[in-house]
């Protein structure tokens, strides 16, 4: 007897890049009141020097997330770099009642023993670590996006915890204790001024011979390139997964949910999603790429 499918499962992700704080309210509350979302993470990742900045906006967007029936992760940083930066993030975890996100060891060594999920910051490459996460209560993994296809359907079949797939955007790739934003503005990253909010989207890293590779955002580095894998999605609910994470950036995010959930509910094929997607301005650059998920490098388009 063929089981049916669970239901499939929209999530937004945490903001990687650092916009004015009414922009982020803003897109927030519309992201509640329009977009087919069924989980919202928020919470800094990137960098802990932002955090307080928000933080006077977040219980507003948390109660208008969860008015529209979403449900609302708490993420915490990518990077514990000291004893102050862990004991504000063992607060942070005491203090909300929300389903928290870790992105560090150290908040998974917090949260052990009752219900969590991880982002993509923690290096999860095979079903031994979701194992191991597994058992100390993680209920959702979202691997980093270097993890093809097979190795996430691997995953997805040891039943250790749900997979989610990075399925738009740009993919965080690396994090350092160092701001690169800062340096390339003469500043150190204590005296930062906050230099990251000058590119909305980060700012592109190319190589010597001028090509676009990466993409960097204060302390992040990030692919340059939009993985876009809605064209992918019956394939991938067919390897047992079906938690598709979208990566806030400076597009329409609505849409982008939009065309995501058609494809989803079988209202729209996904290549005509896809083919959607690429003639919508401003979606024609960065390119849309699928490389990682294909098992090939990463910074690959997707084929015609």
């Amino acid at each position: 007897m063929i089981q049916p499918r669970p239901p499939a499962t929209l999530v937004l992700g945490p903001l990687l890049y650092h916009w004015p704080m009414a922009d982020q309210r803003d897109f927030y509350f519309r992201m509640a009141d329009e977009a087919p979302v069924d989980v919202v993470c928020v919470g800094e990742v990137v960098c802990p020097k932002r955090s307080p900045l928000f933080r006077d906006y977040l219980p507003k967007v948390i109660e208008r997330l969860e008015r529209a029936n979403k449900s609302v992760i708490y993420s915490t940083p990518g990077l514990i770099r000291d004893g102050q930066e862990l004991e504000d993030l063992r607060g942070l975890i005491s203090d909300t009642s929300l389903l928290v996100e870790a992105n560090d060891m150290a908040a998974v060594s917090l949260l052990a023993g009752q219900p969590f999920t991880t982002g993509p910051f923690l290096n999860v490459y095979n079903e031994d670590t979701a194992r191991v996460l597994g058992r100390q209560g993680a209920v959702r993994l979202c691997p980093p996006a270097e993890v093809d296809g097979e190795g996430l359907a691997t995953m997805a079949a040891a039943g250790h915890a749900d997979i989610e797939i990075q399925a738009f955007g740009r993919t965080p790739l690396a994090l350092s204790s160092r701001c690169y934003t800062a340096r390339m503005n003469g500043l150190t990253r204590a005296s930062c001024q906050y230099a990251c909010g000058a590119d909305r989207d980060g700012f592109d890293a190319d190589t010597v011979d001028g090509r676009s590779m990466l993409c960097v955002s204060g302390p992040v580095v990030l692919s340059h390139g939009f993985i876009n894998l809605i064209g992918m999605v019956d394939q991938i609910r067919q390897r047992g997964i079906h938690s598709f994470r979208l990566h806030p950036q400076s597009v329409d995010m609505v849409d982008v949910a939009a065309r995501f959930r058609e494809a989803l509910d079988g209202t729209l094929a996904p290549d005509e999603a896809l083919a959607q997607m690429t003639e919508t301005t401003p979606f024609g650059a960065p390119p849309f790429i699928d490389g990682y998920y294909r098992g090939n490098p990463g910074i690959s388009p997707i084929p015609n």
